[in-house]
Formats: C-alpha cells, sequence, structure tokens
C-alpha cells in the first residue's frame, strides 16, 4: 500500500474492510481483531492510527510485527496466515499495515474458544446460530441433514416417497424396506426423525415446519424495488412443486414472441424457460437454510432477480461461479434434485445459463453478492 492510498484509506475511516488502532493491543483483543477479519470477507488493520483517523505511528515496529504473527499463528485457532507491512506517513510517523485474507478454514477463534465476526465497522461475538452458519459454509456440518424437532415419519408423503424411488432409482421398495429407504437416503436421520432435507422434498405440508424456506415472488412494474408490487405470491409447497409454481408465476409476465413460419407458428420467449429454471433451482439448491428468510423472485420490467438467502461458501468467488465451480451447501437436496434431473453433478449450471443469454441474446446474466444474500439478474430483452 502506498502513501496516497494509506491517506485515502484513513480519510474514509473504518468500515466493514478497515480497523484503526492507536496502538498495538492486548493479545486477546488482537486475536479477536484478527478471527474477525478471517471469518468475514477479510480486511485491514492499521496499527498506529487512531479511531478518528489522527496519525500517532508505532515506535516499535519489529516487535510489533512479531508479536502480531505470534497472535496469529498461536492465539487463533485454526492458526490464521496474515501479510504485514509498514508505511511511512511522515519522517516521524510510520503505522504497521497487517493484511487478513478471507480465511480458507473458518470458522476460525480466539484460544479462548469464542468466536467473533464483523458487524458493519465493529467487532463483536458470534451468535450460536452465527457460528453454525459459519461452519455450514465451510462444510464442515451440512444443515440439509439435520433433524425437524417437531416432526415426525407421519409427517412424510410415504407414497410420493415411494414413487419417486421407484421413478428415479429404478427400485421398487418393499413396504418393509422403506424405512431403509428414507434412512440411505437421509430422509430422516438414523433414529427416524425427519430431516429439513426430507421434509422440504416429501413432506405433506413443508410450510408448517419450515415456513422461511419459500419462493416470495413479486411483478414490480418499473426498475425500482421501492416500488409496491402489482402482483405478489408466496411459494411453499415440496421442492419440485416450488419450482413448477415459480415458473408459472415467471410466465404471467414475461412476453413471448410468435411468428408463423411456414405453417406452425414459432415461439420464441423473452427470457429462455430453462435459464430461468436453472436460476430457480440453483436457489433453492444452494441457499443457506441457517437464515429464515425467502428466496425473492422479482419481475422488473428490465430484468428478473432472484435473491437468495446467503453469502458464498468458502472457497467459492463470483468470479469462480463463472468458470463452473462445484460446493454444495446442501448435498442432500442436491442429490434429490439431481435425481429428478433438475441438476448435474458437474456445476455446469451457471456456465450454461451465461452461454445461452450470450448466443441467443448477446446479453450477460449478473452475479452479485450484497450482505448476506446471493443476487442473480437475468435482463429482460
Amino acid at each position: 500500500m502506498d502513501k496516497i492510498e494509506l491517506r485515502e484509506k484513513i480519510l474514509k475511516g473504518e468500515g466493514f474492510y478497515t480497523e484503526f488502532k492507536e496502538y498495538l493491543p492486548d493479545n486477546e483483543t488482537l486475536a479477536r481483531t484478527i478471527v474477525c477479519f478471517a471469518n468475514a470477507d477479510g480486511g485491514q488493520l492499521i496499527i498506529g492510527v487512531a479511531s478518528s483517523g489522527s496519525v500517532v505511528g508505532v515506535e516499535n515496529l519489529d516487535e510489533a510485527m512479531r508479536r502480531v504473527d505470534d497472535v496469529a499463528f498461536n492465539r487463533c485457532e485454526p492458526p490464521v496466515s496474515i501479510f504485514t507491512e509498514t508505511q511511512e506517513v511522515d519522517p516521524a510517523k510510520t503505522v504497521l499495515i497487517v493484511r487478513i485474507p478471507k480465511g480458507s478454514q473458518r470458522p476460525y477463534r480466539t484460544k479462548s474458544g469464542l468466536y467473533y465476526i464483523r458487524s458493519g465497522n465493529r467487532c463483536r461475538q458470534a451468535s450460536w446460530d452465527e457460528v453454525r452458519r459459519l461452519y455450514q459454509t465451510s462444510e464442515s456440518i451440512f444443515f440439509d441433514e439435520a433433524p425437524i424437532s417437531r416432526a415426525t415419519v407421519l409427517d412424510l408423503d410415504m407414497d410420493y416417497f415411494g414413487e419417486f424411488v421407484q421413478n428415479y432409482i429404478g427400485i421398487r421398495p418393499e413396504e418393509e424396506l422403506i424405512s431403509n429407504f428414507i434412512r440411505n437416503l437421509k430422509v430422516t436421520t438414523s433414529d427416524n426423525q425427519p430431516t429439513l432435507a426430507g421434509i422440504l422434498f416429501f413432506g405433506k405440508k413443508p410450510e408448517e415446519f419450515i415456513g422461511y424456506a419459500k419462493i416470495t415472488a413479486a411483478y414490480i412494474p418499473g426498475e425500482d424495488i421501492s416500488t409496491p408490487p402489482a402482483d405478489k405470491k408466496d411459494l411453499s409447497k415440496r421442492i419440485p412443486e416450488v419450482i413448477s409454481d415459480a415458473i408459472s408465476f415467471l410466465r404471467l409476465y414475461l412476453k413471448e414472441k410468435h411468428e408463423i413460419k411456414g405453417f406452425e407458428p414459432e415461439v420464441y420467449p423473452e427470457v429462455p424457460e430453462n435459464v430461468l429454471r436453472e436460476g430457480i433451482v440453483n436457489a433453492l439448491a444452494h441457499r443457506d437454510y441457517t437464515i429464515s428468510a425467502p428466496i425473492r423472485l422479482f419481475i422488473f420490467d428490465d430484468r428478473v432477480e432472484i435473491r437468495t438467502p446467503g453469502r458464498l461458501p468458502n472457497t467459492v468467488t463470483v468470479e469462480s461461479m463463472r468458470l463452473g465451480t462445484h460446493v454444495l451447501r446442501n448435498p442432500t437436496i442436491y442429490n434429490f434434485l439431481n435425481k429428478i434431473g433438475m441438476v448435474t453433478d458437474i456445476g455446469s449450471g451457471i456456465p450454461r445459463m451465461i452461454r445461452i443469454m450470450k448466443e441467443q441474446f448477446n446479453r450477460d446474466v449478473g452475479l452479485s453478492v450484497m450482505e448476506n444474500e446471493f443476487i442473480l439478474t437475468i435482463p429482460r430483452k
């Protein structure tokens, strides 16, 4: 970081990716700050700058760098790889810049066993739900395999499950072997408790147990989300039915062009239906089910937006998604979708959407992350 860039950062003040420390803090505070950035998207700790932005400098830089390295390695679990550099602000004042990358082994905690996360421009202790979410993004646990405590096997539609096994696995299950099938496919746990994936795919009424696991679909005239919707529906049945209902809602408001060629009319949809289906299926397969919020489907005059709860998993970036990076957040749900032919095992969904939109309309899809939400933007023709 050169002197001009440093001055610009100081002028902007502290934020989600930047924190100032006037003096080198005690080891526990330092570990907490490093863990916070590693559990988020990374950031920079600038030592020798007060929270007001005034520069005081660091007196013993060699000692400060040694202690920062020691804390990152010995007081953070697992150890955090950091990068340190110094920058002279004026001949009498030099600051220490500690770069903490987004951790590849999240979640991180301090030696005292506490987990911390960034919240705005500050660091705070993570709640249990937030810790669980961090474990899920690192693929240490899979939330779709978690039991639904209020549900029993009576809440599963066994006829529907039997048809699924027969149609998509090619086995006609005997009555006495059904329980083995539902355990092996992780529809239930080993003690016959329905899992989240089991309820969402085979439950008689999934909305009674996971009310937020739905799609809220809205048609909004214009291009601004602040405009009241002209139509709005909550889609909250089993996952295959939710996909079908979402496509039906999209058909209501997306246009089709009809041309007569020869003796038969040909239909040219405004947005290819396979692109829309891919977007809906990806949202249901990869959303973060630890977040109590629905998937949001917005139809604007110029675009379709699919907003999926949850940040990207540890190793995934927007750029790698475009290349087909394949990391499963909900492997059991994904497996069920694969069985019914809605997804593949090669992570080709996003690249396929991009290719189709480029080939047919010379338009690109938008991929972005905002707060705890992934946003897929499909332009209308």
